[in-house]
């Protein structure tokens, strides 16, 4: 008997296996039955001729070909998504699903009041949110638009440099009055800082430059954005911030101003097969400008 072509259930299937480890927890994730996950791993791996897990007590290890079949699978799923985002926007207006791509601090607290701006001016359009820095969710249609701190410089993108970010180093008022206002960079050893915990090149290249900043120096270490942050508004210690967000906050004070300023390129990109796309156009438009928007505040404080 022929072995029937995998349908996209079952990929979807593999997939959630894959992460959760179990049929159980698959199934809980898809709203689907145990049997019904069961029944789409064996029969994807009857139509490929290939082992995907081997079962245990403690849940499905995945094989060498499983492992190696991953990224095809996400790819078969992005794609997927990405039809059903391009067909509910069929219809007059502006209407359907958009699928943003940002960072953690620029994903919360930069872009919801523009796009609660965007929203109130196209109400049937509905967004979707990645909190992600990956160079390459475009490409892989995992969003449609990406907010970027570096230039993408993949081949099929429209590219748009809207501006740069300041960064500064700051704390909370309560811990400056307890602890002392730094004087100058050298000062800043006696001082409890907020940084990264892993390094990678760009943090490389900042330490050559600022010395104080290196992980063993730190009292609190997060690769999160939102993490330091938050360790700055409560007052553990200095850490870098964009200067325009900490002026929101009236308890955070901007220290050493003169001796420490980086400025972050900002960057908003999506594939160029979306340019005739009415709802990535104004979607597209409303980060440009509204990005702009927050960077001009910036550069008058």
């Amino acid at each position: 008997m022929a072995v029937s072509e995998p349908n996209w259930e079952w990929y979807r299937s593999f997939l959630q296996v894959l992460e959760t480890g179990s049929l159980s927890s698959a199934g809980r994730e898809m709203g689907l039955t145990q049997p019904t996950v069961g029944r789409h791993i064996d029969n994807l791996e009857a139509a490929l001729g290939l082992k995907l897990f081997t079962r245990s007590f403690d849940g499905f290890a995945p094989t060498d070909a499983a492992q190696e079949l991953q990224p095809y699978a996400a790819g078969i799923a992005a794609t997927a998504a990405a039809l059903r985002r391009a067909a509910s926007s069929h219809g007059s207006g502006v209407r359907g699903t958009v699928r943003l791509t940002a960072s953690e601090v620029i994903g919360v607290e930069v872009l919801p009041p523009i796009l609660a701006t965007l929203h109130a001016a196209h109400p049937e359009l509905v967004v979707e949110l990645m909190l992600s820095n990956r160079a390459d969710d475009l490409l892989h249609r995992e969003a449609d638009i990406a907010v970027r701190m570096f230039q993408p410089v993949q081949d099929a993108l429209v590219v748009k440099r809207v501006g740069g970010i300041e960064l500064g180093l700051h704390a909370h008022k309560h811990y400056l009055a307890a602890q002392g206002v730094p004087k100058s960079m050298d000062a800043l050893f006696r001082h409890s800082l907020i940084g990264f915990d892993h390094e990678n090149a760009f943090i490389r290249r900042f330490q050559e430059k600022f010395p104080a900043f290196s992980r063993d120096r730190f009292a609190f270490r997060a690769d999160s954005d939102l993490a330091q942050l938050g360790a700055i508004r409560a007052g553990f210690g200095i850490g870098i911030c964009q200067s325009a967000l900490a002026a929101r906050d009236k308890q955070l004070v901007r220290v050493l101003c003169r001796q420490f300023s980086l400025t972050m390129d900002t960057w908003i990109a999506m594939h160029e097969d979306l340019r005739g796309s009415a709802r990535c156009a104004v979607t597209f438009a409303a980060l440009a400008a509204g990005l702009a928007a927050y960077i001009r505040v910036d550069e008058k404080l």
